[in-house]
């Protein structure tokens, strides 16, 4: 990546301390060197995924044809996971550079548990295993959603080394528990004597879904003083999740996973599509600068970013008091963010379900298709 091929915005976020990741993946983007260029041009220095993205993927042009017809006859679930894991590893071993010269922070890639295992602990640490030896880069990521039964989950996969991603984390109180799986994880993994310096983790935390919610109700409520109060929901709750993370930063408990070669598990700016037309389409970007976090972008955003993004310094630290009064503030009016984000955690599951439905559907036709 040279400088002269960078545009300034994304220079500035990269300089403040801004890991760019791309929120999405699909065969084409690799075979035509568009991946290599975003990486190359745009800073991109890692990969987000999910059933959607995939099911988008497998349903537009004939990327995967080839592979299909190699793999008529085969049980359509091993035959989305062997598709898939293609994908990602592709993926890490052209981020690998980047894995390398970041030692390990960036040049990552994530791949996604089946989302209809997302209330089955036992089951999604059976199948992050699987994905983990089945991909077999050091530089992968298995996403593990954060409910309930997905914290155990997390806990367990981190302790026998496996790098996660905790994806679908809209609350602060969920956030926490998020944090706290991650150090009982990493605990166990110390006690068993695994390194800890190659454990690698991030938590997706979702924005742009939090504001879409919040100004449904606010609109509802109708008064100019609710009105006044769109398109803040989202970034607020954001930076009330990064005070969090600085208050576990300051814990014995990280201090002592620390001082045994862990790395801090960085929040990661995830849904920062913008879904308003009437909004900044740099928003949950610009909103959100500060050093040691990573933003995964739609193309869309990325390319706004690149086009007209500002950065104006940190957007983040010294604001979780403003935010505190505006969450305060929306509450009042009765809207209660805990009842949102708890709608948005069962709604996002079942969107990933529909999308992995959707996925097996489509590469069932395709198989179909390439045996006939």
């Amino acid at each position: 990546m040279t400088q002269s091929t960078v545009p300034a915005p994304i220079t500035d976020l990269t300089g403040a301390g801004v890991s760019i990741w791309l929120d999405d993946l699909s065969r084409e983007r690799l075979r035509s060197g568009n991946l290599a260029a975003l990486v190359a041009e745009r800073g991109v220095v890692g990969v987000t995924t999910n059933p959607t993205i995939f099911a988008k993927a497998l349903s537009v042009g004939d990327a995967y044809d080839a592979q299909l017809a190699e793999l008529a006859g085969t049980d359509v679930d091993a035959a989305v996971e062997t598709i898939t894991t293609d994908d990602v590893r592709a993926a890490a071993d052209l981020l690998r550079p980047v894995y390398d010269a970041t030692d390990g922070v960036d040049g990552r890639v994530s791949i996604e548990v089946d989302p209809r295992l997302a209330y089955d602990a036992d089951k999604t640490v059976v199948v992050a295993e699987r994905l983990w030896r089945t991909v077999d880069r050091p530089n992968v990521f298995i996403k593990i959603p954060a409910t309930v039964p997905g914290l155990d989950a997390i806990s367990r996969t981190l302790a026998q080394g496996i790098s996660v991603n905790v994806t679908l984390i809209f609350s602060i109180e969920r956030y926490r528990s998020v944090m706290q799986a991650f150090a009982i994880g990493l605990e166990q993994a110390r006690a068993d004597g695994i390194d800890l310096a190659p454990i690698g983790s991030v938590a997706s935390f979702f924005v742009s879904r939090v504001d879409s919610s919040v100004d449904g109700a606010l609109e509802k409520i109708g008064t100019p003083e609710a009105l006044d109060l769109r398109g803040q929901a989202a970034v607020a709750n954001a930076r009330l999740a990064f005070e969090a993370y600085e208050q576990f930063l300051g814990t014995r408990e990280w201090r002592s996973l620390a001082a045994s070669g862990a790395h801090p598990q960085r929040p990661l700016w995830a849904s920062t599509g913008v879904k308003n037309p009437e909004y900044p389409d740099t928003l949950y970007v610009s909103e959100l600068v500060t050093d040691g976090v990573v933003n995964t972008m739609p193309e869309p955003t990325l390319q706004a970013f690149a086009d007209h993004g500002v950065v104006t310094g940190d957007t983040v630290r010294g604001t979780a008091d403003a935010a505190r009064r505006t969450i305060e503030t929306i509450e009042s009016l009765g809207v209660s963010l805990t009842e949102v984000t708890d709608h948005l955690e069962t709604d996002g599951v079942r969107k990933f379900e529909d999308s992995w439905t959707e996925l097996l559907d489509t590469a069932t036709a395709g198989l179909k298709a390439q045996a006939g």
